[in-house]
């Protein structure tokens, strides 16, 4: 009984040795000089440590993430992942999208932090084609959900589809957008910036996810969802330009809903 005791208490310490490793090594990824000092001032705002805690990233994880854009978490993951772990970035294709060509350049500028990060090819609503079924521990989406929603809902429906389809059971879709309060109206392009949360959960589980968390990290109570020129009034757009900038610079960052859905 005492050697039971005893293996069972080092397995514990054991994992909890890992656990902390990972801790340190998420943090370390975060304050690494690899960061764009413009991106980095964002973290109050992003909240990046507690967005990854609370959606279970582990660094030995393959983590794929829809639409970088210019990469703002990919700074945070391709080093976190590099060693134990595999980062798909899924995004156009860099032949014929200067986004992607821009993405892709900044990888080819850094190879020692992004020379692992594999490239897939998403171009909703046509090609989906970023990783293979099964293979991914986790699917990441930042603030994109608005910019699909004009290709209607079947192609929204194919793209939650094959983000179920590319996890693995157990899998994790972790999903980041700015909210829409539910007594305000969500038109059919979402041509504001803004989503109901409702239609989010909605959507993920009409292809199988199960709704495991929800958080409030993101949260921004002094949003209210209703600025001119939607949530790029917000910084760090700052679409207006001078008009109520002292306004919109008080209010800060749109209030984001933080998701957590599992593939059963």
């Amino acid at each position: 009984m005492k050697q039971f005791l005893l293996a069972a208490s080092l397995i514990a310490g054991i994992g909890a040795s890992q656990a902390a490793m990972a801790d340190d090594a998420l943090k370390a990824a975060i304050a690494g000089q690899q960061r764009t000092p413009a991106n980095a001032v964002r973290d109050s705002a992003r909240h990046p440590y507690e967005t990854l805690n609370f959606f279970g990233i582990k660094p030995n994880m393959t983590v794929v993430e829809l639409a970088p854009g210019g990469g703002w978490y990919t700074e945070i993951l391709a080093p976190y992942l590099r060693d134990n772990g595999k980062m798909i970035a899924a995004l156009g294709d860099p032949a014929v999208s200067k986004g992607a060509a821009s993405f892709k350049q900044k990888l080819d500028a850094a190879p020692a932090i992004y020379g692992k990060v594999e490239m897939g090819v998403f171009a909703p609503p046509g090609k989906l084609d970023y990783a293979p079924k099964g293979s991914a521990d986790m699917v990441l989406t930042f603030r994109n959900i608005h910019n699909w929603i004009a290709n209607g809902e079947p192609a929204m429906k194919t793209l939650f589809q094959s983000a179920y389809d590319t996890l693995k059971p157990g899998g994790v879709f972790g999903v980041v957008e700015h909210r829409l309060p539910a007594s305000k109206t969500q038109d059919d392009k979402a041509s504001t910036g803004y989503v109901h949360e409702s239609y989010v959960i909605k959507l993920a589980e009409s292809v199988g996810f199960k709704l495991a968390a929800k958080s409030e990290v993101n949260a921004n109570p002094k949003d209210t969802a209703d600025h001119e020129n939607g949530v790029w009034a917000l910084p760090p757009t700052l679409t207006n330009k001078e008009k109520d900038k002292a306004k919109y610079q008080a209010i800060g960052e749109s209030d984001r809903m933080t998701l957590k859905f599992v593939k059963p």
